[in-house]
Order: structure tokens, then sequence, then C-alpha cells
């Protein structure tokens, strides 16, 4: 029996599975219990649901009560009573960067299960829809945050005629990074991709994905930001916490009224100066410059995000009710009989991985 539950983050409208995905489990020889709701911000209704073949149970705790609950975002402090032993839990957990939540999942005795981590032919195929996501939507919030009425600079990212366009730093060439990259360029803004993978440089500069590159060192990432209108961090390090790679420093060196968007927040950030803001309250300024740190970017888009997520998730789902151990979850696994399993992360928080 799986369980579908609402979000409790702040601001998170998305679902972890849409009424299709929920057909197609259903199909697969699983009960599907969603708590009432769950999905209505993401444009599904619970008679949406109950034509899929779920059943629509009106508590959280209902949901809860399944063998296997999937959500999007970590259980937050108000969900942790509804932990137990045995549980199997499928979301987003971002352990690295939060030692609090991998110490109450491993006392509740919680099987938990990472998105984030799970990882195919050298991908990360539950991370990539909603880095995509992410990415697209840094180009529209610092296009937005420049903005003089939001504590920006003024500047308008593609300029004007005898004026020119503002100047963006994208730091991470994965997913998110290159779509922020791609949308940016499509609002003519002047974008100079930086990367340590040499390959990735000429690939996106090849296609026009930014218009100049720059190989990541700590002296090139500072005399870049330094003259920089937009900065979007979107440094990955799979299943450990970001590495730092803009200073505070660095960042008291940019123009005032600037705007950082920090993409690996969830992971702990790549900028110095950020710290995980929420959908309700998104930005604050240091050093003169309009920080957005929001730790779920794609929930502001939850009907896009959900069917992206559920598609990607419903068939790994599937494989977890039916067998831990099937190679669909290669890397799944995060918190298991009280102790943290995955190497990455257990080696992010100082904790020892069991050897049997």
């Amino acid at each position: 029996m799986i369980g579908v539950v609402a979000e409790a983050k702040d601001g998170e409208r998305r679902v972890a599975l849409d009424p299709a995905a929920v057909t197609k489990v259903r199909l697969g020889g699983h009960r599907v219990l969603v708590e009432a709701g769950a999905g209505v911000e993401a444009g599904f209704s619970d008679a949406d649901y109950a034509a899929s073949g779920a059943e629509v149970v009106a508590t959280a705790a209902e949901a809860w009560a399944a063998e296997v609950v999937v959500k999007v975002k970590e259980p937050q402090p108000s969900e942790y009573g509804l932990l137990r032993p045995g549980l199997v839990l499928f979301c987003y957990l971002h352990l690295a960067a939060q030692p609090e939540l991998a110490a109450v999942l491993a006392r509740s005795g919680v099987r938990a299960y990472a998105f984030e981590t799970v990882v195919e032919g050298g991908q990360l195929p539950l991370l990539a829809p909603m880095s995509e996501i992410a990415g697209r939507t840094a180009a529209i919030v610092a296009a937005h945050f420049l903005s003089r009425t939001e504590g920006g600079s003024g500047t308008l990212v593609g300029g004007a005629a005898g004026v020119p366009p503002a100047r963006a730093i994208v730091i991470g060439l994965g997913v998110a990074g290159t779509m922020a990259s791609r949308g940016l360029r499509g609002l003519d803004a002047e974008v100079t991709g930086v990367d340590v993978d040499l390959g990735r440089l000429h690939a996106v500069a090849l296609d026009g994905t930014v218009a100049a590159t720059l190989v990541s060192s700590p002296q090139a990432v500072g005399e870049a930001v330094a003259g920089a209108d937009v900065v979007i961090g979107a440094a990955l390090v799979p299943g450990a916490r970001a590495p730092t790679v803009v200073t505070a420093e660095q960042v008291a060196a940019m123009p005032a009224g600037s705007v950082v968007v920090d993409l690996a927040i969830d992971q702990g950030g790549c900028v110095e100066t950020a710290r995980p803001t929420s959908l309700s309250s998104p930005v604050f300024v240091e050093h003169g410059v309009v920080h957005y740190c929001v730790t779920n970017v794609p929930g502001q888009y939850p009907r896009t995000a959900s069917r992206a997520l559920s598609a990607a998730v419903a068939p790994r789902l599937m494989a977890l009710a039916s067998n831990p151990q099937d190679p669909l979850l290669a890397g799944a696994a995060n918190v298991i009989d009280g102790r943290v399993c995955h190497e990455t992360v257990a080696d992010a928080l100082g904790w020892e991985v069991p050897t049997s």
C-alpha cells in the first residue's frame, strides 16, 4: 500500500504523483491512498484521483499509515510524529545539508530513500526534471529581482538600444545551470558559463548556450563575479554538501543591487553568503546584493513540476514497493536501520557507514 501525502513545506504546491502516475501504479498492482487535497494546488482534484483508482483519505495520518509513503520534499517538523519504524519513505531529502533531519530519520526507524541520489547511467534521473525547472525559473527570478521595485539595481536583463544588457555569470553547467543560461540568453543577457569540465564548456560555447566560458578557479570566479549583475550558483556534487564557489568577499565586490540566485541551497549552497529562504519570503539583501535562496524553487510551478516528477518517480516507486534492491533504485537508500547508509551523504555528515 502506497500513501501520497500533501506537502507541509512552506509554499510547496507540488504533489509526488499526478493522477496519470497513480493509474500506472495501480495497474502495477499497488493500492494507493491519496490524502484529500494533496493535488489541488497542482490542478488535480480529489475526483481526478478517485477516477484514477486511488482511495482518497480524509487525513494525513491515514495516508501516512501506508507501508510506503511518497512525497516531494523532506519531512517537516510538523510531520515528525508521523514517522515510525518500518515505514518506507521516498522523497527529496538533501540530508548533507540537514544533519538534524538525518538524526530524526535515524531515530524514527524509517527506511528513507532519496530522489536526488538515484543514479542511472551516470545521471540523476529524479533530480534532472526538477533541475530543469529550477534552472528555467532562475532566469525569470533574476530578471524580476533586478527590478528597482524589488530592491535590485533597476537593470533590464536585455538592455535597450544604446544600453548594454545585464552581465550574468552561471556557475556549474549541469542541467540547472544550462537551463538558467539558456533562459538568460533568451532574454538577451550577456552570459558567461563557469565550470571545471572543459568538455562541457566547449559544448555550451559551440551550441550558443553561453556567450563566453570560464574554467572555474577562485581567482577567475572572483574577477567574473565582481562585474556581474546576476550570479546563478548551480554547482553540484551528488549527495554531498555543495562546494563554496563564491566567497562573501566576492559577493561584497558585486555592484549594488545585483542578484544572486543559489540553486544549490538545498545542498547547503555554493555562495558563502547564501542561507535558505522560502517561497513566502524568498529574498534577503547582504552586502547590497539581493539573494534568492529558495529551497523548493519548482514548487511555484506545481502543475508542470508535478507532471515531470511523477513520470520519473512512478516506475521507481513501484520498484521500491516490490523490491528495494531493484537496479532502478541504485543509490536511493539514505537511512536504513537507524544508520545513514549512503557513503557520500554519510561522509558529508561525518557519520560512519555500516559495514554489514
